[in-house]
């Protein structure tokens, strides 16, 4: 079984545990989350930036493929990481008031 750490929002972080189960993170919910998994994603940015970067500058066609290929690659890297298996776990919200209301009463 994974081992728990405290993670800054003074929550716990459980990883995967021998099951091959998806990440789970309790505590004060928020953006919780591997490294692994934010880097696929800077990944992805940084190739949206540079094809976007591309499109301004010319168009400069090559630079524009370069970047979709580095995108391409973080999609590839979000797989091998299986980022869409990190879950975040808060409590369910609840109004104050008691009853929920729509915007006119």
């Amino acid at each position: 079984m994974a081992e728990d750490t405290r993670l800054a929002s003074g929550g716990t972080h459980e990883g995967q545990g021998g099951d091959g189960g998806p990440a789970v993170h309790k505590g004060q919910g928020g953006h919780g989350g591997r490294a692994s998994s934010w880097l696929a994603v800077t990944v992805i940015l940084l190739g949206f930036t540079i094809a976007g970067v591309a499109l301004c500058l010319g168009p400069n066609w090559f630079v524009l493929w370069m970047g979709t290929a580095v995108c391409a690659m973080g999609a590839i890297l979000t797989l091998v990481f299986r980022v869409f298996q990190d879950i975040v776990v808060e409590a369910p919200r609840r109004m104050s008031g008691g009853t929920s209301r729509g915007v006119l009463g």
